[in-house]
């Protein structure tokens, strides 16, 4: 791939949720730096034909299909990584469930549960087993995705997203602590309203779209792309000093927010 520099050249990177949204962009923009792909996700026909794309353009990537809730795919996956291009040392914990604003009393168990499983329990089994194949490989940086929810508190999108993303940015910061001086650096990004397939849906609605485009002082929402570069930041030497910081990647959207 010629489209930017290889500063990732000999590097290996594992997207969660890299099929859509902002995984996609993510995982495109690794292999666009040199970086050979793993994308974990459910969806299979995404994944592959993400791994086309890639392929196509010079580079190498990996289709595993994985579950974050479940710790023996996450292992799995680390260990494909390993197996298939011999290191690991970036990893990018994307995967997650949207909220649902329901009032808390009102709040189902189950979808409590699940979201929980995915969002928080998701980032911390990935990191388990991303950890140690990133000591084998000398050290790494690992970036998880929580939400400008995870930094205030709000009714909308939902109590068990907001408490999943609250989680991530504090489990963030304790695995930062933990391993700062073993060559491993942890940061999680935040971001607000990010153009995706799900976040389309509900820009049809003119109303919704106005007011969501109102709430971001910079008068839009972003780009997956404008993520993947934070995350490509993030991962380079550039933020050889960085550790442990919950950064929104927000468009103003928190200034509004006291």
């Amino acid at each position: 791939m010629n489209t930017e520099a290889q500063k990732f050249a000999g590097k290996v990177a594992l997207v969660t949720g890299g099929n859509s949204g902002i995984g996609l962009a993510t995982a495109l923009s690794f292999a666009q730096h040199g970086a050979d792909v793993v994308i974990a996700a459910r969806r299979e026909q995404e994944g592959r034909e993400a791994v086309a794309y890639i392929e196509s353009q010079g580079g190498r990537a990996l289709f595993v299909e994985t579950d974050v809730s479940d710790g023996q795919s996450c292992k799995n996956v680390v260990e494909k990584t390993t197996a298939e291009f011999g290191r690991l040392d970036f990893a990018f914990n994307n995967a997650g469930l949207s909220g649902r604003a329901i009032p808390t009393a009102e709040f189902s168990e189950d979808v409590w549960n699940r979201t929980m499983a995915v969002n928080l329990d998701g980032v911390f089994l990935s990191m388990k087993y991303q950890i140690p194949a990133m000591l084998e490989s000398g050290g790494g940086a690992i970036v998880n995705n929580a939400s400008v929810a995870g930094l205030n508190g709000a009714a909308v999108p939902g109590c068990a997203y907001v408490a999943s993303k609250h989680g991530v940015v504090g489990l963030t910061k304790a695995a930062a602590a933990e391993y700062a001086n073993q060559g491993i650096r942890i940061n999680v990004v935040c971001p607000a309203v990010i153009k995706t397939p799900m976040a389309e849906e509900a820009f049809a609605d003119p109303v919704f779209r106005k007011m969501t485009y109102e709430q971001h002082a910079i008068g839009r929402v972003g780009e997956p792309e404008e993520v993947a570069s934070a995350v490509m930041f993030l991962c380079s030497d550039d933020a050889s000093f960085l550790t442990g910081i919950a950064l929104p990647i927000d468009g103003g959207f928190m200034l509004f927010k006291g």
